[in-house]
């Protein structure tokens, strides 16, 4: 027997590792019918629709580059098909590049804009024209905008236009009562954030929040988790610095 289709319905960009993977096990929890975007790790999205089944909810996967139009569509398509319907979108999809301005390779550049900047609007173009009524849309941006650390021009600069995007889309979802926030994590232990950093910098940079510690990806997941759901509907427009209280 098929069983019934999921209450709400999400797409998570990014869903196969990191963060993404988190928010997926966490709306799965909440019963949440899960599409789980990938660019291109087939075995890692498998595991993660595993865990989403595992925690309560229902999945599948949906390989898509986000910057890629008819490949997003199609994952939208596929919510429709498998569950009736999309009521929240959250692009967790991103890259990130360190280096300083001076010596920035162009080309490396604009894949950091095509994936960053042209993704979130390509997922944000198609969720604003088929995301269901009380639905939300939640992009990511970072809090390195804030912090302003050298090497990080870059990667900041596609956040800055994320953040302007978020904002502007919140106002243009107006009657249609879709909220559109960013959330916009600061050091959080992924595997991606640890790679390349030795124990001296790790402890650094967990000693700089008040509450001494680095993030976890279950400490977004939360975060994502209530935007997503009734109880942070009344959120809109807005950036929340998920960092532990960096300044």
């Amino acid at each position: 027997m098929n069983a019934a289709p999921p209450d709400r319905v999400a797409f998570v960009t990014g869903g196969s590792r990191g963060i993404g993977r988190q928010v997926v096990r966490r709306l799965a929890a909440d019963g949440y019918g899960l599409v789980v975007g990938y660019a291109g790790n087939e075995q890692a999205a498998r595991a993660a629709v595993e865990e989403a089944v595992a925690a309560g909810g229902q999945a599948v996967a949906a390989q898509a580059d986000v910057a890629d139009e008819e490949a997003v569509a199609r994952a939208f398509d596929l919510a429709e098909e498998r569950f009736g319907g999309i009521d929240v979108l959250v692009n967790a999809a991103g890259r990130m590049i360190l280096t300083p301005v001076a010596e920035l390779d162009l080309a490396v550049l604009d894949e950091l804009y095509r994936t960053n900047v042209r993704g979130t609007f390509v997922v944000a173009r198609r969720a604003a024209r088929r995301i269901r009524p009380g639905g939300a849309v939640i992009t990511f941006s970072s809090s390195v905008i804030g912090l302003a650390p050298p090497e990080y021009g870059p990667y900041a600069a596609t956040k800055g236009a994320v953040e302007a995007l978020t904002l502007i889309l919140a106002r243009e979802l107006r009657g249609r009562n879709i909220t559109v926030n960013a959330v916009a994590p600061g050091p959080t232990a992924t595997e991606l954030f640890l790679v390349g950093k030795d124990d001296r910098t790790v402890a650094r940079l967990a000693s700089a929040p008040p509450l001494e510690r680095l993030g976890t990806p279950e400490d977004i997941a939360e975060v994502v988790a209530f935007l997503a759901g009734p109880a942070g509907h009344w959120v809109n427009g807005q950036v929340l610095r998920v960092n532990g209280g960096i300044v």
